[in-house]
């Protein structure tokens, strides 16, 4: 069974920094595109950023271009979105997903998504 599990959501000042990581148990996700979606409260879910499996190409939202930084490290089935320079309108819950296709990712058609965890920017 594919499992995708995020952390580090936390309550921050806008401004501030965070960190949010997903890890997956299945390393048949390194052959996968992954990326990070958010869904704010009477909101549509919005894609984030994308990696594609290899990490050599990144893919952003014009919302979180030059803020945030996805990447991941195939060697222990994690991922990471590096945020920065956070917004009051950052705030969301945060999904990690995979997709066998980069461009499918990007688009939001995703084969599976992680349980989400909570980023609160505070202005």
């Amino acid at each position: 069974q594919a499992q995708l599990t995020e952390s580090g959501g936390n309550l921050v000042q806008a401004g501030g920094t965070l960190t949010l990581s997903c890890a997956t148990s299945n390393p048949r996700f390194n052959e996968y595109a992954l990326g990070w979606f958010r869904q704010a409260p009477g909101k549509e879910r919005e894609f984030v950023a994308a990696i594609t499996y290899g990490g050599g190409t990144t893919y952003y939202a014009d919302s979180v271009r030059g803020r945030f930084i996805i990447s991941r490290d195939n060697t222990k089935n994690t991922m990471s979105l590096q945020m920065s320079g956070l917004k009051s309108e950052d705030t969301a819950v945060y999904y990690c997903a995979a997709a066998i296709s980069f461009s499918a990712i990007i688009r939001g058609s995703t084969d599976y998504r992680g349980q989400g965890t909570q980023v609160t920017v505070s202005s």
